[in-house]
């Protein structure tokens, strides 16, 4: 029998990116979004797939991540998702209202307190699930915990001390981890369930980023400006170094330290924190529309940066090598991702 050759090999193609079996329908999405908002918007399966199936299918993926988790692989994984909370979203968010107690709400160089927080204390947790989904192993891949914590404006509400802080229902935070606990139950229960599950990351990544993107519009983007581009550009070194610190000093990962770096990213619903705090805090109102448009772009720009970034150091220490070696090299099932080389 011969096998059969791919005319365009585009997954291939797509693996050779840094992140970029997220990142690069994420940009097709922003484009389509933007110029031809309407192609997505006709109903039935095109619009359910292409535009609305964003939050589905990442719960398919965090159900999915949580059956590899297995009892031993458990406490590290707490460590390091408890690692990057610390460094990607409690110092930074800190360091922020620090900054704010000196220079008021307005914060500098046009760039609000609120634009700051909105955009520095969360991180995407489908780019992280796809980075180390990549180049990761089991404790990265559960470490998604912490972008579940951090995702929504709970922290920019919490560090901003604005009124109205406390209501925010334990249930949301519940409602966020109840696919990964029962997924973990899964898995450790029916091993066979874990290993089908195994090759969702590859199926469901491509769909939810394109998704993703979709919501993203290009003109936001530029409309934030100079000040927002700025902002964008920030994102990931800063908050990529102390995720990459929190991995070397504190989880001794060594040359794989390069990772954290693929924290260093803004949600895409980041892009509606300002306004949810603003609705808490009607004080804060008149920085809604230019902190959402400078998010907007952190949004874009961060997503481009931190795989790029984390790559880099990676490469750097020798330690660039698809899941499958890493998890052979720990003695873990390796998971079924395809042998492509960056």
């Amino acid at each position: 029998m011969t096998s059969e050759v791919s005319r365009f090999p585009m997954f291939a193609a797509m693996m050779k990116v840094p992140g970029g079996l997220m990142l690069l329908p994420l940009i097709l999405g922003s484009i389509i979004g933007t110029f031809a908002p309407d192609a997505l918007a006709i109903g039935g399966f095109t619009t359910a797939l292409f535009k609305n199936s964003a939050l589905p299918l990442i719960a398919l993926l965090i159900f999915a991540t949580g059956t590899q988790v297995n009892m031993r692989t458990g406490g590290p994984i707490l460590a390091t998702a408890g690692t990057i909370l610390l460094t990607k979203t409690i110092v930074p968010a800190t360091l922020i209202v620090l900054l704010g107690s000196y220079v008021g709400l307005d914060g500098v160089l046009g760039v609000s307190i609120l634009a700051m927080l909105a955009a520095f204390d969360n991180s995407n947790g489908g780019l992280w699930l796809a980075y180390t989904g990549q180049y990761g192993d089991s404790r990265d891949r559960g470490a998604y915990v912490a972008s579940a914590v951090n995702d929504g404006p709970f922290f920019s509400l919490l560090f901003l001390g604005a009124s109205g802080l406390a209501d925010i229902p334990v249930s949301a935070l519940i409602a966020a981890l109840v696919p990964f606990l029962l997924g973990v139950v899964v898995g450790n229960l029916d091993v066979q369930w874990r290993n089908v599950l195994k090759p969702v990351p590859n199926i469901v990544i491509p769909f939810f980023a394109f998704a993703l993107g979709t919501g993203i519009n290009l003109g936001a983007v530029v409309s934030g400006g100079m000040s927002g581009l700025i902002l964008g550009l920030l994102i990931s070194p800063i908050t990529g170094y102390l995720v990459y610190l929190g991995y070397r000093y504190i989880l001794r990962r060594g040359g794989k330290s390069g990772i954290g770096f693929a924290a260093g990213t803004t949600a895409g619903n980041a892009i509606a924190t300002p306004a949810v705090v603003a609705a808490a805090d009607p004080s804060l109102q008149q920085y809604v529309g230019t902190a959402t448009a400078q998010v907007a772009a952190c949004v874009l720009i961060s997503s481009i940066m931190a795989p790029l970034l984390a790559s880099y150091f990676l490469k750097r220490a020798g330690e660039l090598k698809p899941a499958e070696d890493v998890a052979l090299a720990m003695g873990e099932p390796a998971q079924a991702i395809p042998d492509a080389r960056v």
